[in-house]
């Protein structure tokens, strides 16, 4: 079995429904105002992870450097979708 290393915070959901990400965990991952997550909603709970900016996935995968920027877009997509519709 793989040794997993759990950091477990918590914050509260606001009356406007939004939620101030513990300092440890915005340093952690490098999360800076403007930073983008993706959240996943599974039976176990909701999973959050971090989206690096387009420019650090330049090189990590050459072969498929087009379908990750057209997901990227995509997604930034969806979300200004998302903000439009509230």
């Amino acid at each position: 079995m793989a040794n997993l290393m759990v950091m477990a915070e918590t914050a509260t959901v606001t009356s406007k429904s939004m939620v101030n990400l513990p300092s440890k965990i915005r340093k952690k991952y490098g999360l800076t105002p403007g930073s983008k997550v993706v959240f996943i909603d599974s039976d176990s709970g909701i999973l959050m992870i971090p989206v690096p900016p387009i420019m650090k996935l330049f090189g990590a995968d050459r072969e498929h450097k087009a379908a990750l920027i057209e997901a990227i877009r995509e997604l930034n997509e969806e979300h200004r979708r998302e903000s439009r519709e509230r």
